[in-house]
């Protein structure tokens, strides 16, 4: 890792233990405030655009077809993959011709100065990137991004499109896909293109972090914005309740409907081959994790939980993209602490050339969503979502 990136890396890493209360110096305070006036001005310009859109002055764009929303008022940690990916299979299943819309976080965009071509000449943009067909992924996570390409790989069936215009992208799926139902991927603060329905998840274990907008918190809009949500989702549920947050999510939206689930282990995936071992492959063995997520407490506590020895691990910023001189120094981190393989997330291992040999072996853990309570069944959730005339909360007003 170059060094101006390594202080790159440090200086993201010491802002979230800011905004996380994790430092307490005189340093920290000072920033604190200083991201805290930062997120003043955050906090009006979010307002300015949500009262544009209720009032009319911005429009939004219909596209004549449903549209299902899945988001967050957080930034990252909500465990957001695996529910748009259990959602897309349900109503793929159910009959539906689903396209998945995703604005491609840190994939690979156009250049900027094909982007000022197109503005200075009025050139008409490219078409949105097909990530999947329905029949077979067309690109990689570094083209597609990391989230697109791993659902592309997951939903055979299922259109995966990319593109920041989701307006343009929901109607290209129309028109070249034939795709009736439209899920918009991390797009509860996508305001052009409204949804019929809206869900929203939030992270049992944090819900809205300290309270605070960006940059000094994590959330992306107020807490009160909890009204727009047709479903809450609370992720990472252990079956508990939790009074407090429920009496919170009703004051601000009465009577919706909250649907608990949780992210399960289902099983290890050995990277390049076809190679699986159940979960008890990890108890008492000795594991080196490493990985670049949001919550990496939470994929570290699986491991544990499942009766892995951690003799070591590496965090790494969200989205981190991997160099081989990072391989080469988890390799020797690994080797170094007594590891007898290493272990990642699936999201990690997207990012990691499929060709690259490993000294040790090298796993990734698959999760999939198990829904809990908070409605009769999972399939009656999905049922009202395909059929909103037969008794699906329309989308709240903005």
């Amino acid at each position: 890792m170059s060094w101006l990136k390594k202080k790159s890396n440090a200086l993201e890493l010491y802002t979230i233990d800011v905004i996380l209360g994790r430092r307490a110096d005189t340093g920290a305070a000072i920033y604190g405030a200083f991201l805290q006036l930062l997120s003043y001005l955050f906090s009006t310009l979010a307002q300015l655009r949500f009262w544009l859109y209720r009032h009319r002055i911005l429009h939004d764009q219909p596209l004549g077809c449903l549209v299902v929303v899945v988001g967050n008022l957080t930034v990252g940690g909500t465990g957001k993959t695996p529910v748009v990916e259990k959602f897309a299979r349900a109503l793929h299943e159910r009959g539906r011709r689903v396209a998945i819309l995703s604005r491609g976080y840190k994939s690979k965009a156009p250049p900027v100065w094909k982007k000022w071509w197109w503005a200075l000449t009025h050139a008409e943009e490219p078409p949105p990137r097909i990530v999947s067909d329905g029949k077979q992924v067309l690109l990689d996570s570094e083209q597609a991004g990391d989230e697109p390409y791993m659902l592309a790989r997951n939903l055979p069936g299922v259109i995966v499109l990319v593109d920041k215009n989701r307006v343009k992208s929901g109607a290209f799926a129309i028109k070249h896909f034939g795709c009736d139902t439209l899920v918009l991927d991390d797009g509860f603060q996508y305001l052009p293109l409204k949804g019929q329905l809206n869900l929203l998840l939030v992270d049992k274990t944090n819900p809205f972090g300290n309270g605070h907008l960006l940059p000094r918190g994590i959330l992306r809009e107020p807490i009160k914005h909890l009204r727009r949500a047709s479903y809450v989702f609370l992720t990472k549920s252990n079956g508990e309740r939790d009074p407090e947050l429920e009496n919170l999510i009703q004051r601000h939206n009465p009577g919706v409907d909250v649907i608990e689930c949780a992210h399960r282990p289902q099983y290890l995936q050995r990277f390049g081959s076809d190679e699986r071992q159940p979960l008890s492959f990890l108890k008492a063995r000795k594991v080196f994790s490493f990985c670049g997520i949001a919550t990496p407490e939470s994929f570290e506590k699986f491991l544990r939980d499942l009766g892995a020895q951690l003799m070591g691990r590496e965090r790494y910023l969200d989205h981190y993209r991997y160099t081989e001189e990072d391989f080469g120094e988890l390799a020797e981190l690994a080797r170094n602490a007594g590891a007898e393989c290493l272990v990642t997330t699936e999201k990690d291992a997207v990012r990691i050339p499929t060709d690259r040999v490993w000294p040790l072996p090298l796993y990734y853990l698959r999760l999939e969503i198990d829904i809990l309570h908070g409605a009769a069944d999972f399939d009656e959730a999905v049922g009202r979502i395909c059929f909103p005339a037969q008794g699906a909360r329309p989308v709240p007003a903005r």
